[in-house]
């Protein structure tokens, strides 16, 4: 539920029949960039529409954060019918607003309809509001307090006039929210009952209601003081009885005097009302974080951990190569370090990422190294490269992806190249959308006739066991032109990342 951008600057003759000036243009963004405050404080979505020759357009659209919307999905850039919505038509026609309740046509939810014009400084109707609130939100908001209805009104038709500054910087309100409205004389006039109780948490026991907002000795004072002096919304976070507070200040005014709680004032003037206080305690939320945080640390502390220990496994196994004057023990012992070192290094990615999510490409590129340097006789112009675009998998499906990296590899160097001193050997990863493809191509003497021994190889059985056991997918191999191709594709274990 958050409020959808549009470049309203794009409008121009195509979209627009009439065209904008520069200023209008100007006018249409400042009343976008107001839409979402308003939209969570009405508890209503709004749309703002401008009239073309195919029909009304949605330029831009705020869904609340302090109610269900009722819209599943964004409508900017549709098209309604004029023929269909006689209030807008009315609106950008005539400059008339108006109100009616009627049903949405997809869901049959009972709305009240309310639309008013968005009126340029030369008097010229550019486009049209149009608020659509729930029925029982509505009658809810009907029976809240009257100075609070009456805040509302003033903060639409500022919004609407584009007068509401720097309400785009602010954070969206939430229906646990609370809301205080403070006079011109920096009075309490209204607390809403989630307020109530959220002030009660430091201590404000007695009734808020006629208090002067300094009474509290709360930085409110300071914010509200600031916005009026500015007339711009303000927002600021701090710590108060050991709680964490945001507290965002909407200051609002009218022109003329059609409805004052508190003074007559004269008709046609700037009159400032007061300011809304939009109060958020995110105590729970900061200690929520700060447990992740903790707890990210400790996991990324035991991935390093483990990432060492297996290091050091390696090295004790390499020293036990050394030793060895059997050369097939010694091959065996090298790959058994290189299956130690591929799994070391997803927990090195694990140990420095706080995202789970680790890239294939290179720890591919890091297996690659590390076989070059350990495997690759010193004699031998082998060269190994890793091609393709980075692909991000579950830490799980990486780790049994690098290890089938690692064994073809390993195989590849093995067989493909007895009696040469040049070769190749590629590692190619192909993102295939919900699939991936690993692709480990090599320029030497490809598959022997009878490939039972080839198949019949501790690496090549692991492949298969990852391959089909971990990661669900094929593995083939076959001759390539020159050499041989082997390729594994199987379905990216990927969550939605929004």
């Amino acid at each position: 539920m958050t409020i959808v951008e549009h470049p309203l600057i794009t409008l121009n003759q195509d979209t627009y029949a009439a065209g904008l000036k520069p200023d209008e243009v100007e006018l249409m963004q400042r009343v976008q960039r107001g839409l979402s405050i308003t939209a969570d404080l009405s508890r209503a979505d709004i749309c703002l529409v401008v009239g073309t020759d195919d029909g009304l357009r949605v330029v831009a659209q705020a869904m609340p954060h302090s109610i269900a919307s009722l819209y599943r999905q964004s409508w900017v850039d549709r098209i309604l019918p004029y023929d269909d919505n006689p209030l807008l038509t009315a609106a950008l026609g005539q400059g008339r607003s108006g109100q009616v309740q009627v049903n949405l046509m997809d869901r049959g939810t009972p709305v009240v309809l309310q639309v008013m014009p968005v009126v340029s400084a030369a008097g010229r109707v550019i486009a049209a509001v149009k608020v659509e609130t729930n029925l029982i939100a509505w009658e809810r908001q009907k029976r809240r307090d009257d100075i609070f209805q009456k805040a509302v009104v003033w903060l639409q038709q500022m919004t609407f006039r584009g007068d509401l500054a720097s309400a785009d910087h602010l954070t969206p309100f939430s229906e646990w929210d609370g809301v205080v409205f403070v006079d011109e004389a920096f009075k309490i006039r209204y607390v809403s009952g989630i307020a109530n109780n959220l002030y009660r948490r430091l201590g404000y026991l007695d009734s808020l209601d006629g208090k002067h907002i300094g009474d509290l000795q709360t930085k409110d004072v300071i914010l509200i003081d600031e916005a009026f002096r500015t007339s711009k919304c303000q927002e600021h976070q701090v710590i108060e009885g050991g709680l964490y507070w945001t507290r965002k200040v909407v200051p609002v005014w009218t022109y003329g005097a059609s409805w004052s709680p508190f003074r007559k004032r004269n008709s046609g003037k700037l009159t400032q009302r007061g300011a809304l206080v939009l109060v958020h305690d995110e105590t729970v939320e900061r200690d929520k974080a700060r447990q992740l945080q903790v707890l990210s640390t400790m996991i990324k502390e035991v991935h390093h951990r483990v990432k060492n220990n297996l290091q050091t496994v390696a090295s004790i196994l390499r020293m036990q190569g050394r030793r060895t004057d059997d050369p097939e023990v010694r091959l065996q012992l090298t790959e058994a370090v290189n299956r130690i070192l591929a799994v070391s290094v997803i927990h090195e990615f694990l140990s420095r990422e706080d995202d789970q999510m680790i890239n294939v490409r290179d720890v591919c590129q890091r297996i690659v190294t590390q076989t070059q340097r350990a495997v690759v006789a010193p004699g031998k112009l082998i060269s190994l490269n890793v091609a393709g675009p980075p692909i991000y998998l579950p830490s799980q499906q990486a780790t049994a992806c690098a290890l089938v990296a690692n064994e073809l590899v390993l195989n590849a160097l093995e067989h493909a190249f007895h009696g040469r001193e040049r070769g190749s050997v590629s590692v190619q990863l192909t993102d295939l959308g919900d699939q991936m493809a690993l692709v480990v191509l090599d320029d030497g003497v490809g598959l022997p006739e009878s490939t039972g021994s080839v198949d019949d190889s501790l690496g090549l059985t692991i492949v298969r066991t990852l391959v089909e056991g971990d990661l669900k997918g094929e593995f083939t191999m076959e001759r390539a032109s020159p050499g041989t191709r082997a390729s594994v594709t199987f379905m990216k274990d990927v969550p939605n990342r929004a």
